[in-house]
């Protein structure tokens, strides 16, 4: 009987070990956890919800969502794809659905439905799960894995480490030959201090596009303002993409934000345009713009030195030129960065060039694989990263229950 031990006991740990013993059942698996609980991203991700994956149905398509691991999963995704997710979780009583957004969740609406999916499968299919059980050392010995944790030591045929963001586990790979790509933080919010921003929390826009001056950083997506600063998917997506750019410096950069996603010359036609339609009407009283809430409006307004009783009318050139360019150029410095959530997401891992794609597995060693966030694999936030966890997990069992 193949032995085979996983280290970790998260999302990509689970999947594998339960797709490889429901194709190979002769393999013993056991999953070994450092923490005293398993499938503790899985508990938290989505607001105890657990975004599960994206309904983003097209390979070519889904891979724009990864800052890194755009190239080396396209070939991945056509073998296990959203789709198959859908079926997976389906096929084992835990039917998924799409929100607005096209997030996607367990129709249970908790992630306690995929956790309990997974235990329960575990459990049927004999594979051990041993917690507090953290890795010393791992090493090949002739054909086989001999794995050093506190308690005991375990001999496998094949190892798979889903280790996650685990700088003990990357420093023991690096030990091994592999190359580690050093890791910054990706997926956060901008800490900005500016008056046009204070006491807005909760204030949001649906579609702003962001840029980070004098770089070709720039996304587009609903904006949040909140106590320390500035959110939402548009921030978030721009803090994984520009990820070593930011941490290079230091994550202090100004932010240019276009708060109507329309150009400069347009929305200054329509402020000319209210000139002319209602001179008498007080400028600061009401937004012209239905997606820029009055209290937003009012900020920008007062940025723009027009004074709280002017009218229309009574603009002139500069200030409606000043107006227009807070509301689509407005420039914010940021200083420093928030942690979005509990999903802390890393940038950085064990080189891709490192991996055979088509199997998961070590070009350097052979019957070494690796699943999941170890990997210098990273999304932006709304299910991606699990699904690399998912498509991982599955092509990897594949290759393991050979």
């Amino acid at each position: 009987m193949k032995k085979v031990i996983i280290i970790g006991g998260g999302a990509a740990g689970f999947f594998t070990a339960i797709n490889a013993k429901e194709q190979n059942p002769d393999l013993d698996i056991t999953i070994l956890e450092k923490g005293k609980d398993v499938l503790q991203k899985v508990k938290i991700s989505g607001g105890g919800r657990c975004n599960v994956t994206h309904a983003c149905f097209e390979p070519k398509e889904l891979v724009k969502f990864y800052p890194r691991g755009e190239k080396e999963l396209l070939g991945p995704f056509h073998q296990f794809m959203t789709g198959d997710t859908f079926e997976w979780f389906n096929d084992r009583g835990v039917p998924l659905k799409i929100e607005d957004d096209n997030r996607v969740f367990p129709e249970a609406n908790t992630s306690q439905a995929i956790i309990d999916c997974f235990q329960k499968a575990v459990d049927k299919l004999n594979i051990k799960v041993l917690t507090n059980c953290g890795v010393i050392s791992f090493y090949q010995q002739e054909e086989s894995w001999v794995i050093n944790t506190k308690n005991e030591k375990f001999i496998a045929d094949k190892l798979v480490v889903a280790a996650g963001s685990s700088k003990k586990i990357w420093e023991m790979t690096n030990d091994l030959g592999h190359s580690i790509i050093e890791t910054v933080p990706s997926l956060f919010t901008f800490n900005i201090k500016d008056k046009r921003l204070t006491d807005l929390l909760g204030t949001s826009v649906p579609n702003a596009t962001v840029k980070i001056v004098n770089t070709k950083l720039e996304a587009s997506g609903p904006l949040l303002i909140t106590h320390w600063g500035m959110s939402g998917p548009a921030v978030l997506k721009l803090s994984a993409f520009g990820a070593r750019i930011l941490a290079d410096k230091n994550y202090h950069y100004n932010v240019e934000v276009n708060w109507l996603s329309r150009p400069t010359d347009k929305v200054l036609n329509v402020l000319l345009n209210l000139k002319k339609k209602e001179p008498r009407k007080t400028v600061i009283l009401k937004s012209p713009f239905t997606e820029i809430s009055k209290r937003l409006w009012e900020r920008f307004v007062i940025a723009s030195e027009i004074r709280q009783n002017q009218n229309w009318a009574d603009l002139n050139n500069y200030q409606l030129e000043s107006l227009s360019n807070q509301l689509t150029k407005g420039v914010f410095n940021a200083n420093g960065r928030t942690t979005f959530k509990d999903e802390f997401v890393t940038a950085g891992g064990i080189d891709l060039k490192e991996i055979n794609f088509k199997r998961f597995e070590s070009k350097l060693h052979k019957n070494l694989f690796f699943v999941g966030e170890i990997l210098n694999i990273d999304a932006v936030t709304g299910g991606f990263n699990f699904q690399n966890a998912w498509t991982g997990g599955f092509i990897c069992a594949k290759s393991i229950a050979e």
